[in-house]
This record gives structure tokens, sequence and C-alpha cells, in this order.
């Protein structure tokens, strides 16, 4: 992994924990509840990706600092953030944007460095994008945003899909992981700007 993809990788990895630490905040948790809820969020899925993809020890167990950004992002969140109510309501959905775009091509990036094809690429991306996340909202008692009508795993297939094409194509490897994180970034912002939503699977209306 390149200087710069790394530095991405850890970047990722402190959106995501400031992700489960707001969330660990709105439902009142303790400061070991933060981080738990912190670390599952922001290693959960790049942890299924390499047990599935047998690069193991995981990548956070090989490497510890992982790990430190995650108690330092929920250190500064302890202090900088007192209450939840004074957070912004986009804040949240916003920062898992981002660590959904991150994660999605870094997830995609590895499968292909591996040799395997476009198609397994997707999904690894997919799993490292909304795993964390999946396990967050279990742990808080929710339905995963991933089952629910948000245009939240739709974004993360499409920006592995361009990911992967781009690197079909060709084009320099910085400039594929540009295009997969802006694609599902803009996808993901303007379902929660406008509030898309995909249809919904109701039977009762059948």
């Amino acid at each position: 992994m390149s200087q710069w993809i790394y530095f991405f990788d850890l970047c990722g990895t402190a959106v995501f924990a400031l992700s489960g630490a707001l969330a660990a905040g709105r439902h009142r948790m303790d400061p070991f509840g933060v981080i738990v809820l912190a670390s599952v969020t922001a290693v959960g899925g790049g942890s299924i990706r390499d047990a599935l993809l047998g690069t193991t020890p995981v990548f956070w167990i090989r490497d510890p600092n992982y790990i430190i950004v995650i108690l330092a992002t929920v250190l500064l969140t302890l202090i900088f953030i007192r209450k939840p109510k004074k957070v912004n309501q986009y804040t949240l959905p916003v920062a898992d944007a981002l660590g959904l775009a991150l994660f999605t091509v870094i997830g995609a990036e590895k499968a292909l460095n591996l040799g395997l094809s476009g198609m397994i690429a997707v999904v690894m991306g997919l799993i490292t994008g909304v795993g964390g996340g999946i396990i967050r909202d279990l742990l808080c008692r929710q339905v995963p945003m991933i089952l629910r009508t948000e245009i939240y795993a739709t974004a993360s297939i499409f920006g592995g899909i361009s990911y992967t094409v781009a690197q079909t194509l060709g084009t320099a490897n910085k400039v594929s992981l540009a295009i997969g994180m802006v694609s599902a970034l803009v996808i993901r912002l303007a379902a929660i700007k406008w509030h898309l939503k995909l249809p919904a699977f109701d039977l009762k209306k059948t």
C-alpha cells in the first residue's frame, strides 16, 4: 500500500470512528461504549473483508496505528463534543458518507491488487464500506441503514464500479481512486440533501 493510500485509509478510519462515537453519544453510552462503537464502525468492514480474502491477521492487528487513530478520535470527540444535541443533524451522516466513499475504493483496490475479478472487487468495496456501519446499527438496536430504503449501499456499489471500470480502462490508480471516491460521495450526499430513497418492498400493498 502506497503512503498516500495508507494516509487516506487512516483518515477513513478516523471518519468512521467519529461516526461511531457520535452514534454512541446519541444513545447516551458510557466512555467504554463509545470506544467499542467507534472501533467496530471503523474496522468492522475491513476486518470482514480481510477474513474473506484470507489476508490474516487482519489489517489493524498487523498495524496498531489504526487503533491509535480510533482512540485519538474517541478522545477528541469526548473532549470537544460534550453533548450530542450540539452536533449538527448533518454531521453524522456526512461523516459516515465520507467514510463510506473512502473505504469503498480502498476495499476494491485491495481485491484488485490480489488479482481478483472486478465483480469481487466491487463486493469487497461494498463490504469494507458498509460492514462497520451494519455492526454499529445492530449494537444501537436499529435496522442497519443498508437494509432500509436509504441510498447507501447503492452509493458504495456505484463507487466500486466506477473505480473498477477506471482501472480496467488503464486509468492511473490515483485518478481511479478519486473517481470512485467522488462517485460514491456525490450519490450519498445527494441522497442526504434531497432525502432520496429507494422504493420499499411492501407486501401489504400487494
